[in-house]
């Protein structure tokens, strides 16, 4: 039906209700709140993971290097034990070595001695490594005093140590003294002329029997 306006007034429009915003600000920025509390967390998780990764990449490794370190140091411990084994076994040849050589030069550098010294003779010579245990016996104290300078200008001997010097109460009819010294055996250099070749006589050479001196090399 068709409606005329005889009034010839304008139709109102219809007015539009407005829009109540205020309940969905706050809904806005809690959303926008949990979004960006998200982001951060998943940042924060991925660096962390991040960083666990690689801790455990640098644990693994230096767990491996621990282990080739261990290995090593096992070889090292290893190669010690060998190094000191050896070197045990290289003194005692040079030890034996020492032991079996030299004694010829030695029996010669004592009669050589014994002869330059007056009115002495050796009752006994024991040797054990390079040290020298000497008893003898002479006419007077001097006799001894002067067979320590000859061993010593020797040039063969060194630390000579008296450690018995005494008067024999058995021997009545004769004067005699009775000593025990010790002394360390050091040659000198192989070319080096012989001590006793350039030492002066202590005394004029004796004359004891050869069945006097009778040496004992232990």
């Amino acid at each position: 039906m068709i409606r005329i306006n005889l009034l010839g007034q304008a139709k109102p429009k219809a007015s539009r209700r407005p829009v109540d915003t205020g309940a969905a600000l706050p809904a806005l920025f809690v959303g926008a709140g949990v979004l960006f509390g998200a982001l951060i967390l998943g940042y924060l998780y991925y660096s962390w993971q991040r960083q666990l990764n690689d801790e455990n990449t640098r644990i693994k490794q230096l767990q491996a290097q621990k282990t080739d370190l261990e290995q090593v140091k096992q070889q090292v411990e290893a190669f010690e034990k060998q190094k000191q084994v050896l070197q045990q076994r290289v003194s005692t040849i040079e030890q034996l070595q020492r032991d079996r050589t030299g004694g010829t030069e030695l029996l010669d550098e004592i009669a050589s001695t014994v002869a330059r010294t007056e009115n002495l003779w050796l009752i006994s010579m024991i040797r054990k490594g390079n040290t020298l245990t000497i008893d003898g016996a002479s006419a007077s104290v001097n006799g001894v005093a002067n067979f320590i300078t000859a061993l010593k200008r020797s040039g063969y001997f060194s630390k000579i140590e008296i450690k018995e010097s005494k008067q024999d109460d058995k021997n009545t009819a004769v004067q005699t003294f009775i000593f025990e010294l010790s002394a360390e055996i050091t040659p000198p250099p192989a070319g080096a002329p012989a001590g006793h070749a350039q030492a002066k006589p202590a005394s004029a050479p004796a004359q004891p029997a050869p069945s006097a001196v009778r040496p004992k090399v232990g």
